[in-house]
């Protein structure tokens, strides 16, 4: 029986590739689930797909853990994630209010959910890991979206955690955030003009000050948790929790 099977969202760049590059390492398989893929390895497989398209996930969701089997332990992590833009309500698009919530919120749920019916009965561990944010539990001014899909998805995953110990089905739901990490959307932020996101200097002076973590670094404090979850009961942690 092999050890451990990771299934990541966003696993070709940033923090969800930072996780799936050190899944690799410690042996496990990781399947990723992405638009585009950056990892090639013989322990990786590559899942294409659009988790923003609801309609299509919808379709797939039934097959897309159907081979997973043989594990001692089983992780799904929702890391795929959008900022969305950057800008005042009233100043944004109405298009990319929905995407950001279906890519956000609806398809990190709908995973869990699907992940939940198929590993019922599954023996060994099954976790789930939900990326969460500080942005979920304050108000950040030009990110209406991302604050309010991190505080539903922390939501989420609290009802999730409550739900799975009155079933006694052994499922450990957990919302971790991993602080300030060196990604794109650190770069996203950046370039953002005062007048849409107040806070944008405070960004550049992490990134100037080196105070910004790296993938890698978040990676391990990620795996800590998973490998130690008995020490950690809050449904809602941060890596700063190490």
């Amino acid at each position: 029986m092999k050890k451990s099977l990771f299934i990541i969202t966003g696993a070709s760049k940033g923090i969800g590739k930072g996780l799936a590059e050190k899944a690799l390492e410690t042996g496990a398989d990781v399947w990723g689930i992405n638009r585009t893929h950056s990892i090639e390895h013989k322990n990786y497989k590559a899942l294409t797909f659009d988790l923003a398209d609801i309609h299509d996930l919808l379709k797939e969701l039934p097959q897309f853990f159907s081979e997973a089997k043989d594990y001692e332990r089983i992780v799904l992590i929702n890391n795929a994630g959008t900022l969305g833009d950057i800008g005042h309500l009233g100043n944004i698009e109405n298009e990319s209010i929905p995407h950001l919530f279906d890519l956000n919120v609806s398809a990190p749920i709908l995973l869990m959910n699907q992940f939940m019916k198929d590993f019922k009965n599954f023996k060994g561990k099954k976790i789930i890991i939900n990326i969460s944010s500080g942005a979920g539990k304050n108000a950040v001014d030009g990110w209406s979206g991302y604050c309010a899909s991190k505080a539903a998805l922390d939501m989420a995953s609290k009802v999730a955690a409550k739900e799975a110990e009155m079933d006694g089905n052994g499922f450990i739901i957990k919302a971790i955030a991993p602080g300030v990490v060196d990604t794109e959307m650190q770069t996203q932020i950046r370039s953002t003009d005062k007048k849409s996101f107040s806070g944008v200097e405070k960004f550049k002076n992490l990134k100037e000050e080196n105070q910004l973590s790296s993938e890698e670094e978040v990676a391990e404090k990620y795996f800590h948790f998973i490998d130690n979850l008995e020490k950690y009961p809050d449904v809602i942690l941060d890596v700063r929790d190490v």
